[in-house]
């Protein structure tokens, strides 16, 4: 991955106040929108930093033109909620890596979070994650690319069916009280940040990358569901049909 950009250097920028968009104590949802990110936005932070396990830095356009096809960049919340995690485990179990090489297009999915890259071990143990973690703790991708910060739950999400939110805090809780002994219960991320998802296209031969579709969450629970994430892949035809 390309690493030799000088805007690498913007890694120990500060985080970047979402909070004018929305207030931090209101109900219900986040006013956001699903517009696609015009292509000088994208030129713009192609070179902005994201980080590895390792904390070896790398320009986020790196993500997804290392090779033509397509890149689905998951962005998530804090690296101990139970929400997102529950979402990985059940998207790496709805879209495997064995089905994703199926696509018609090449494909592969990346996970972005914004807490501190020495908790992505930890991360991708806790959610079963089948896909790469990064880390962007200046949260600086997330705001140009329009995500807003919100700790309103939102209504059930059916990749939840099978636990609820207390079950969800618990577990968050529980994360950070197991690192505490490595002094990162509070680096895992800002905790009122909520991500989405980009789907990156790379055309190759020369042509501009660029996003053909986005999903901005409205709440802490809003990712785009595993069903609608399979269907925007082509891969649902691979799926077996109702019986």
């Amino acid at each position: 991955m390309d690493t030799s950009s000088d805007t690498l250097t913007a890694a120990a920028a500060a985080p970047v106040d979402n909070d004018k968009v929305n207030p931090i104590d209101f109900e219900g949802s986040v006013r956001t929108d699903q517009e696609l990110p015009p292509q000088e936005l994208i030129k713009r932070i192609a070179n902005l930093p994201v980080l590895d396990r390792e904390g070896g830095k790398h320009s986020f356009k790196s993500l997804y033109e290392d090779a033509a096809g397509r890149t689905l960049i998951i962005f998530v919340r804090h690296f101990f909620c139970g929400n997102c995690q529950e979402y990985l485990r059940i998207l790496s179990e709805a879209v495997p890596l064995d089905l994703l090489a199926k696509a018609d297009t090449p494909t592969r999915i990346v996970v972005v979070g914004c807490g501190d890259p020495a908790l992505i071990d930890f991360y991708v143990e806790a959610s079963s994650c089948a896909y790469p973690v990064y880390a962007d703790p200046t949260r600086r991708l997330y705001d140009e690319l329009g995500m807003v910060s919100t700790l309103a739950p939102g209504p059930p999400p059916q990749y939840m069916a099978h636990t609820n939110m207390w079950a969800s805090s618990f577990r968050s809780i529980l994360d950070g009280l197991k690192q505490i002994p490595s002094g990162l219960w509070r680096k895992s991320g800002d905790k009122r940040q909520v991500g989405g998802e980009f789907l990156f296209e790379n055309p190759g031969g020369g042509a501009d990358s660029f996003v053909s579709w986005c999903h901005r969450m409205k709440n802490t629970r809003d990712h785009s569901e595993t069903k609608d994430m399979q269907a925007l892949l082509g891969l649902d035809k691979f799926l077996p049909g109702p019986c």
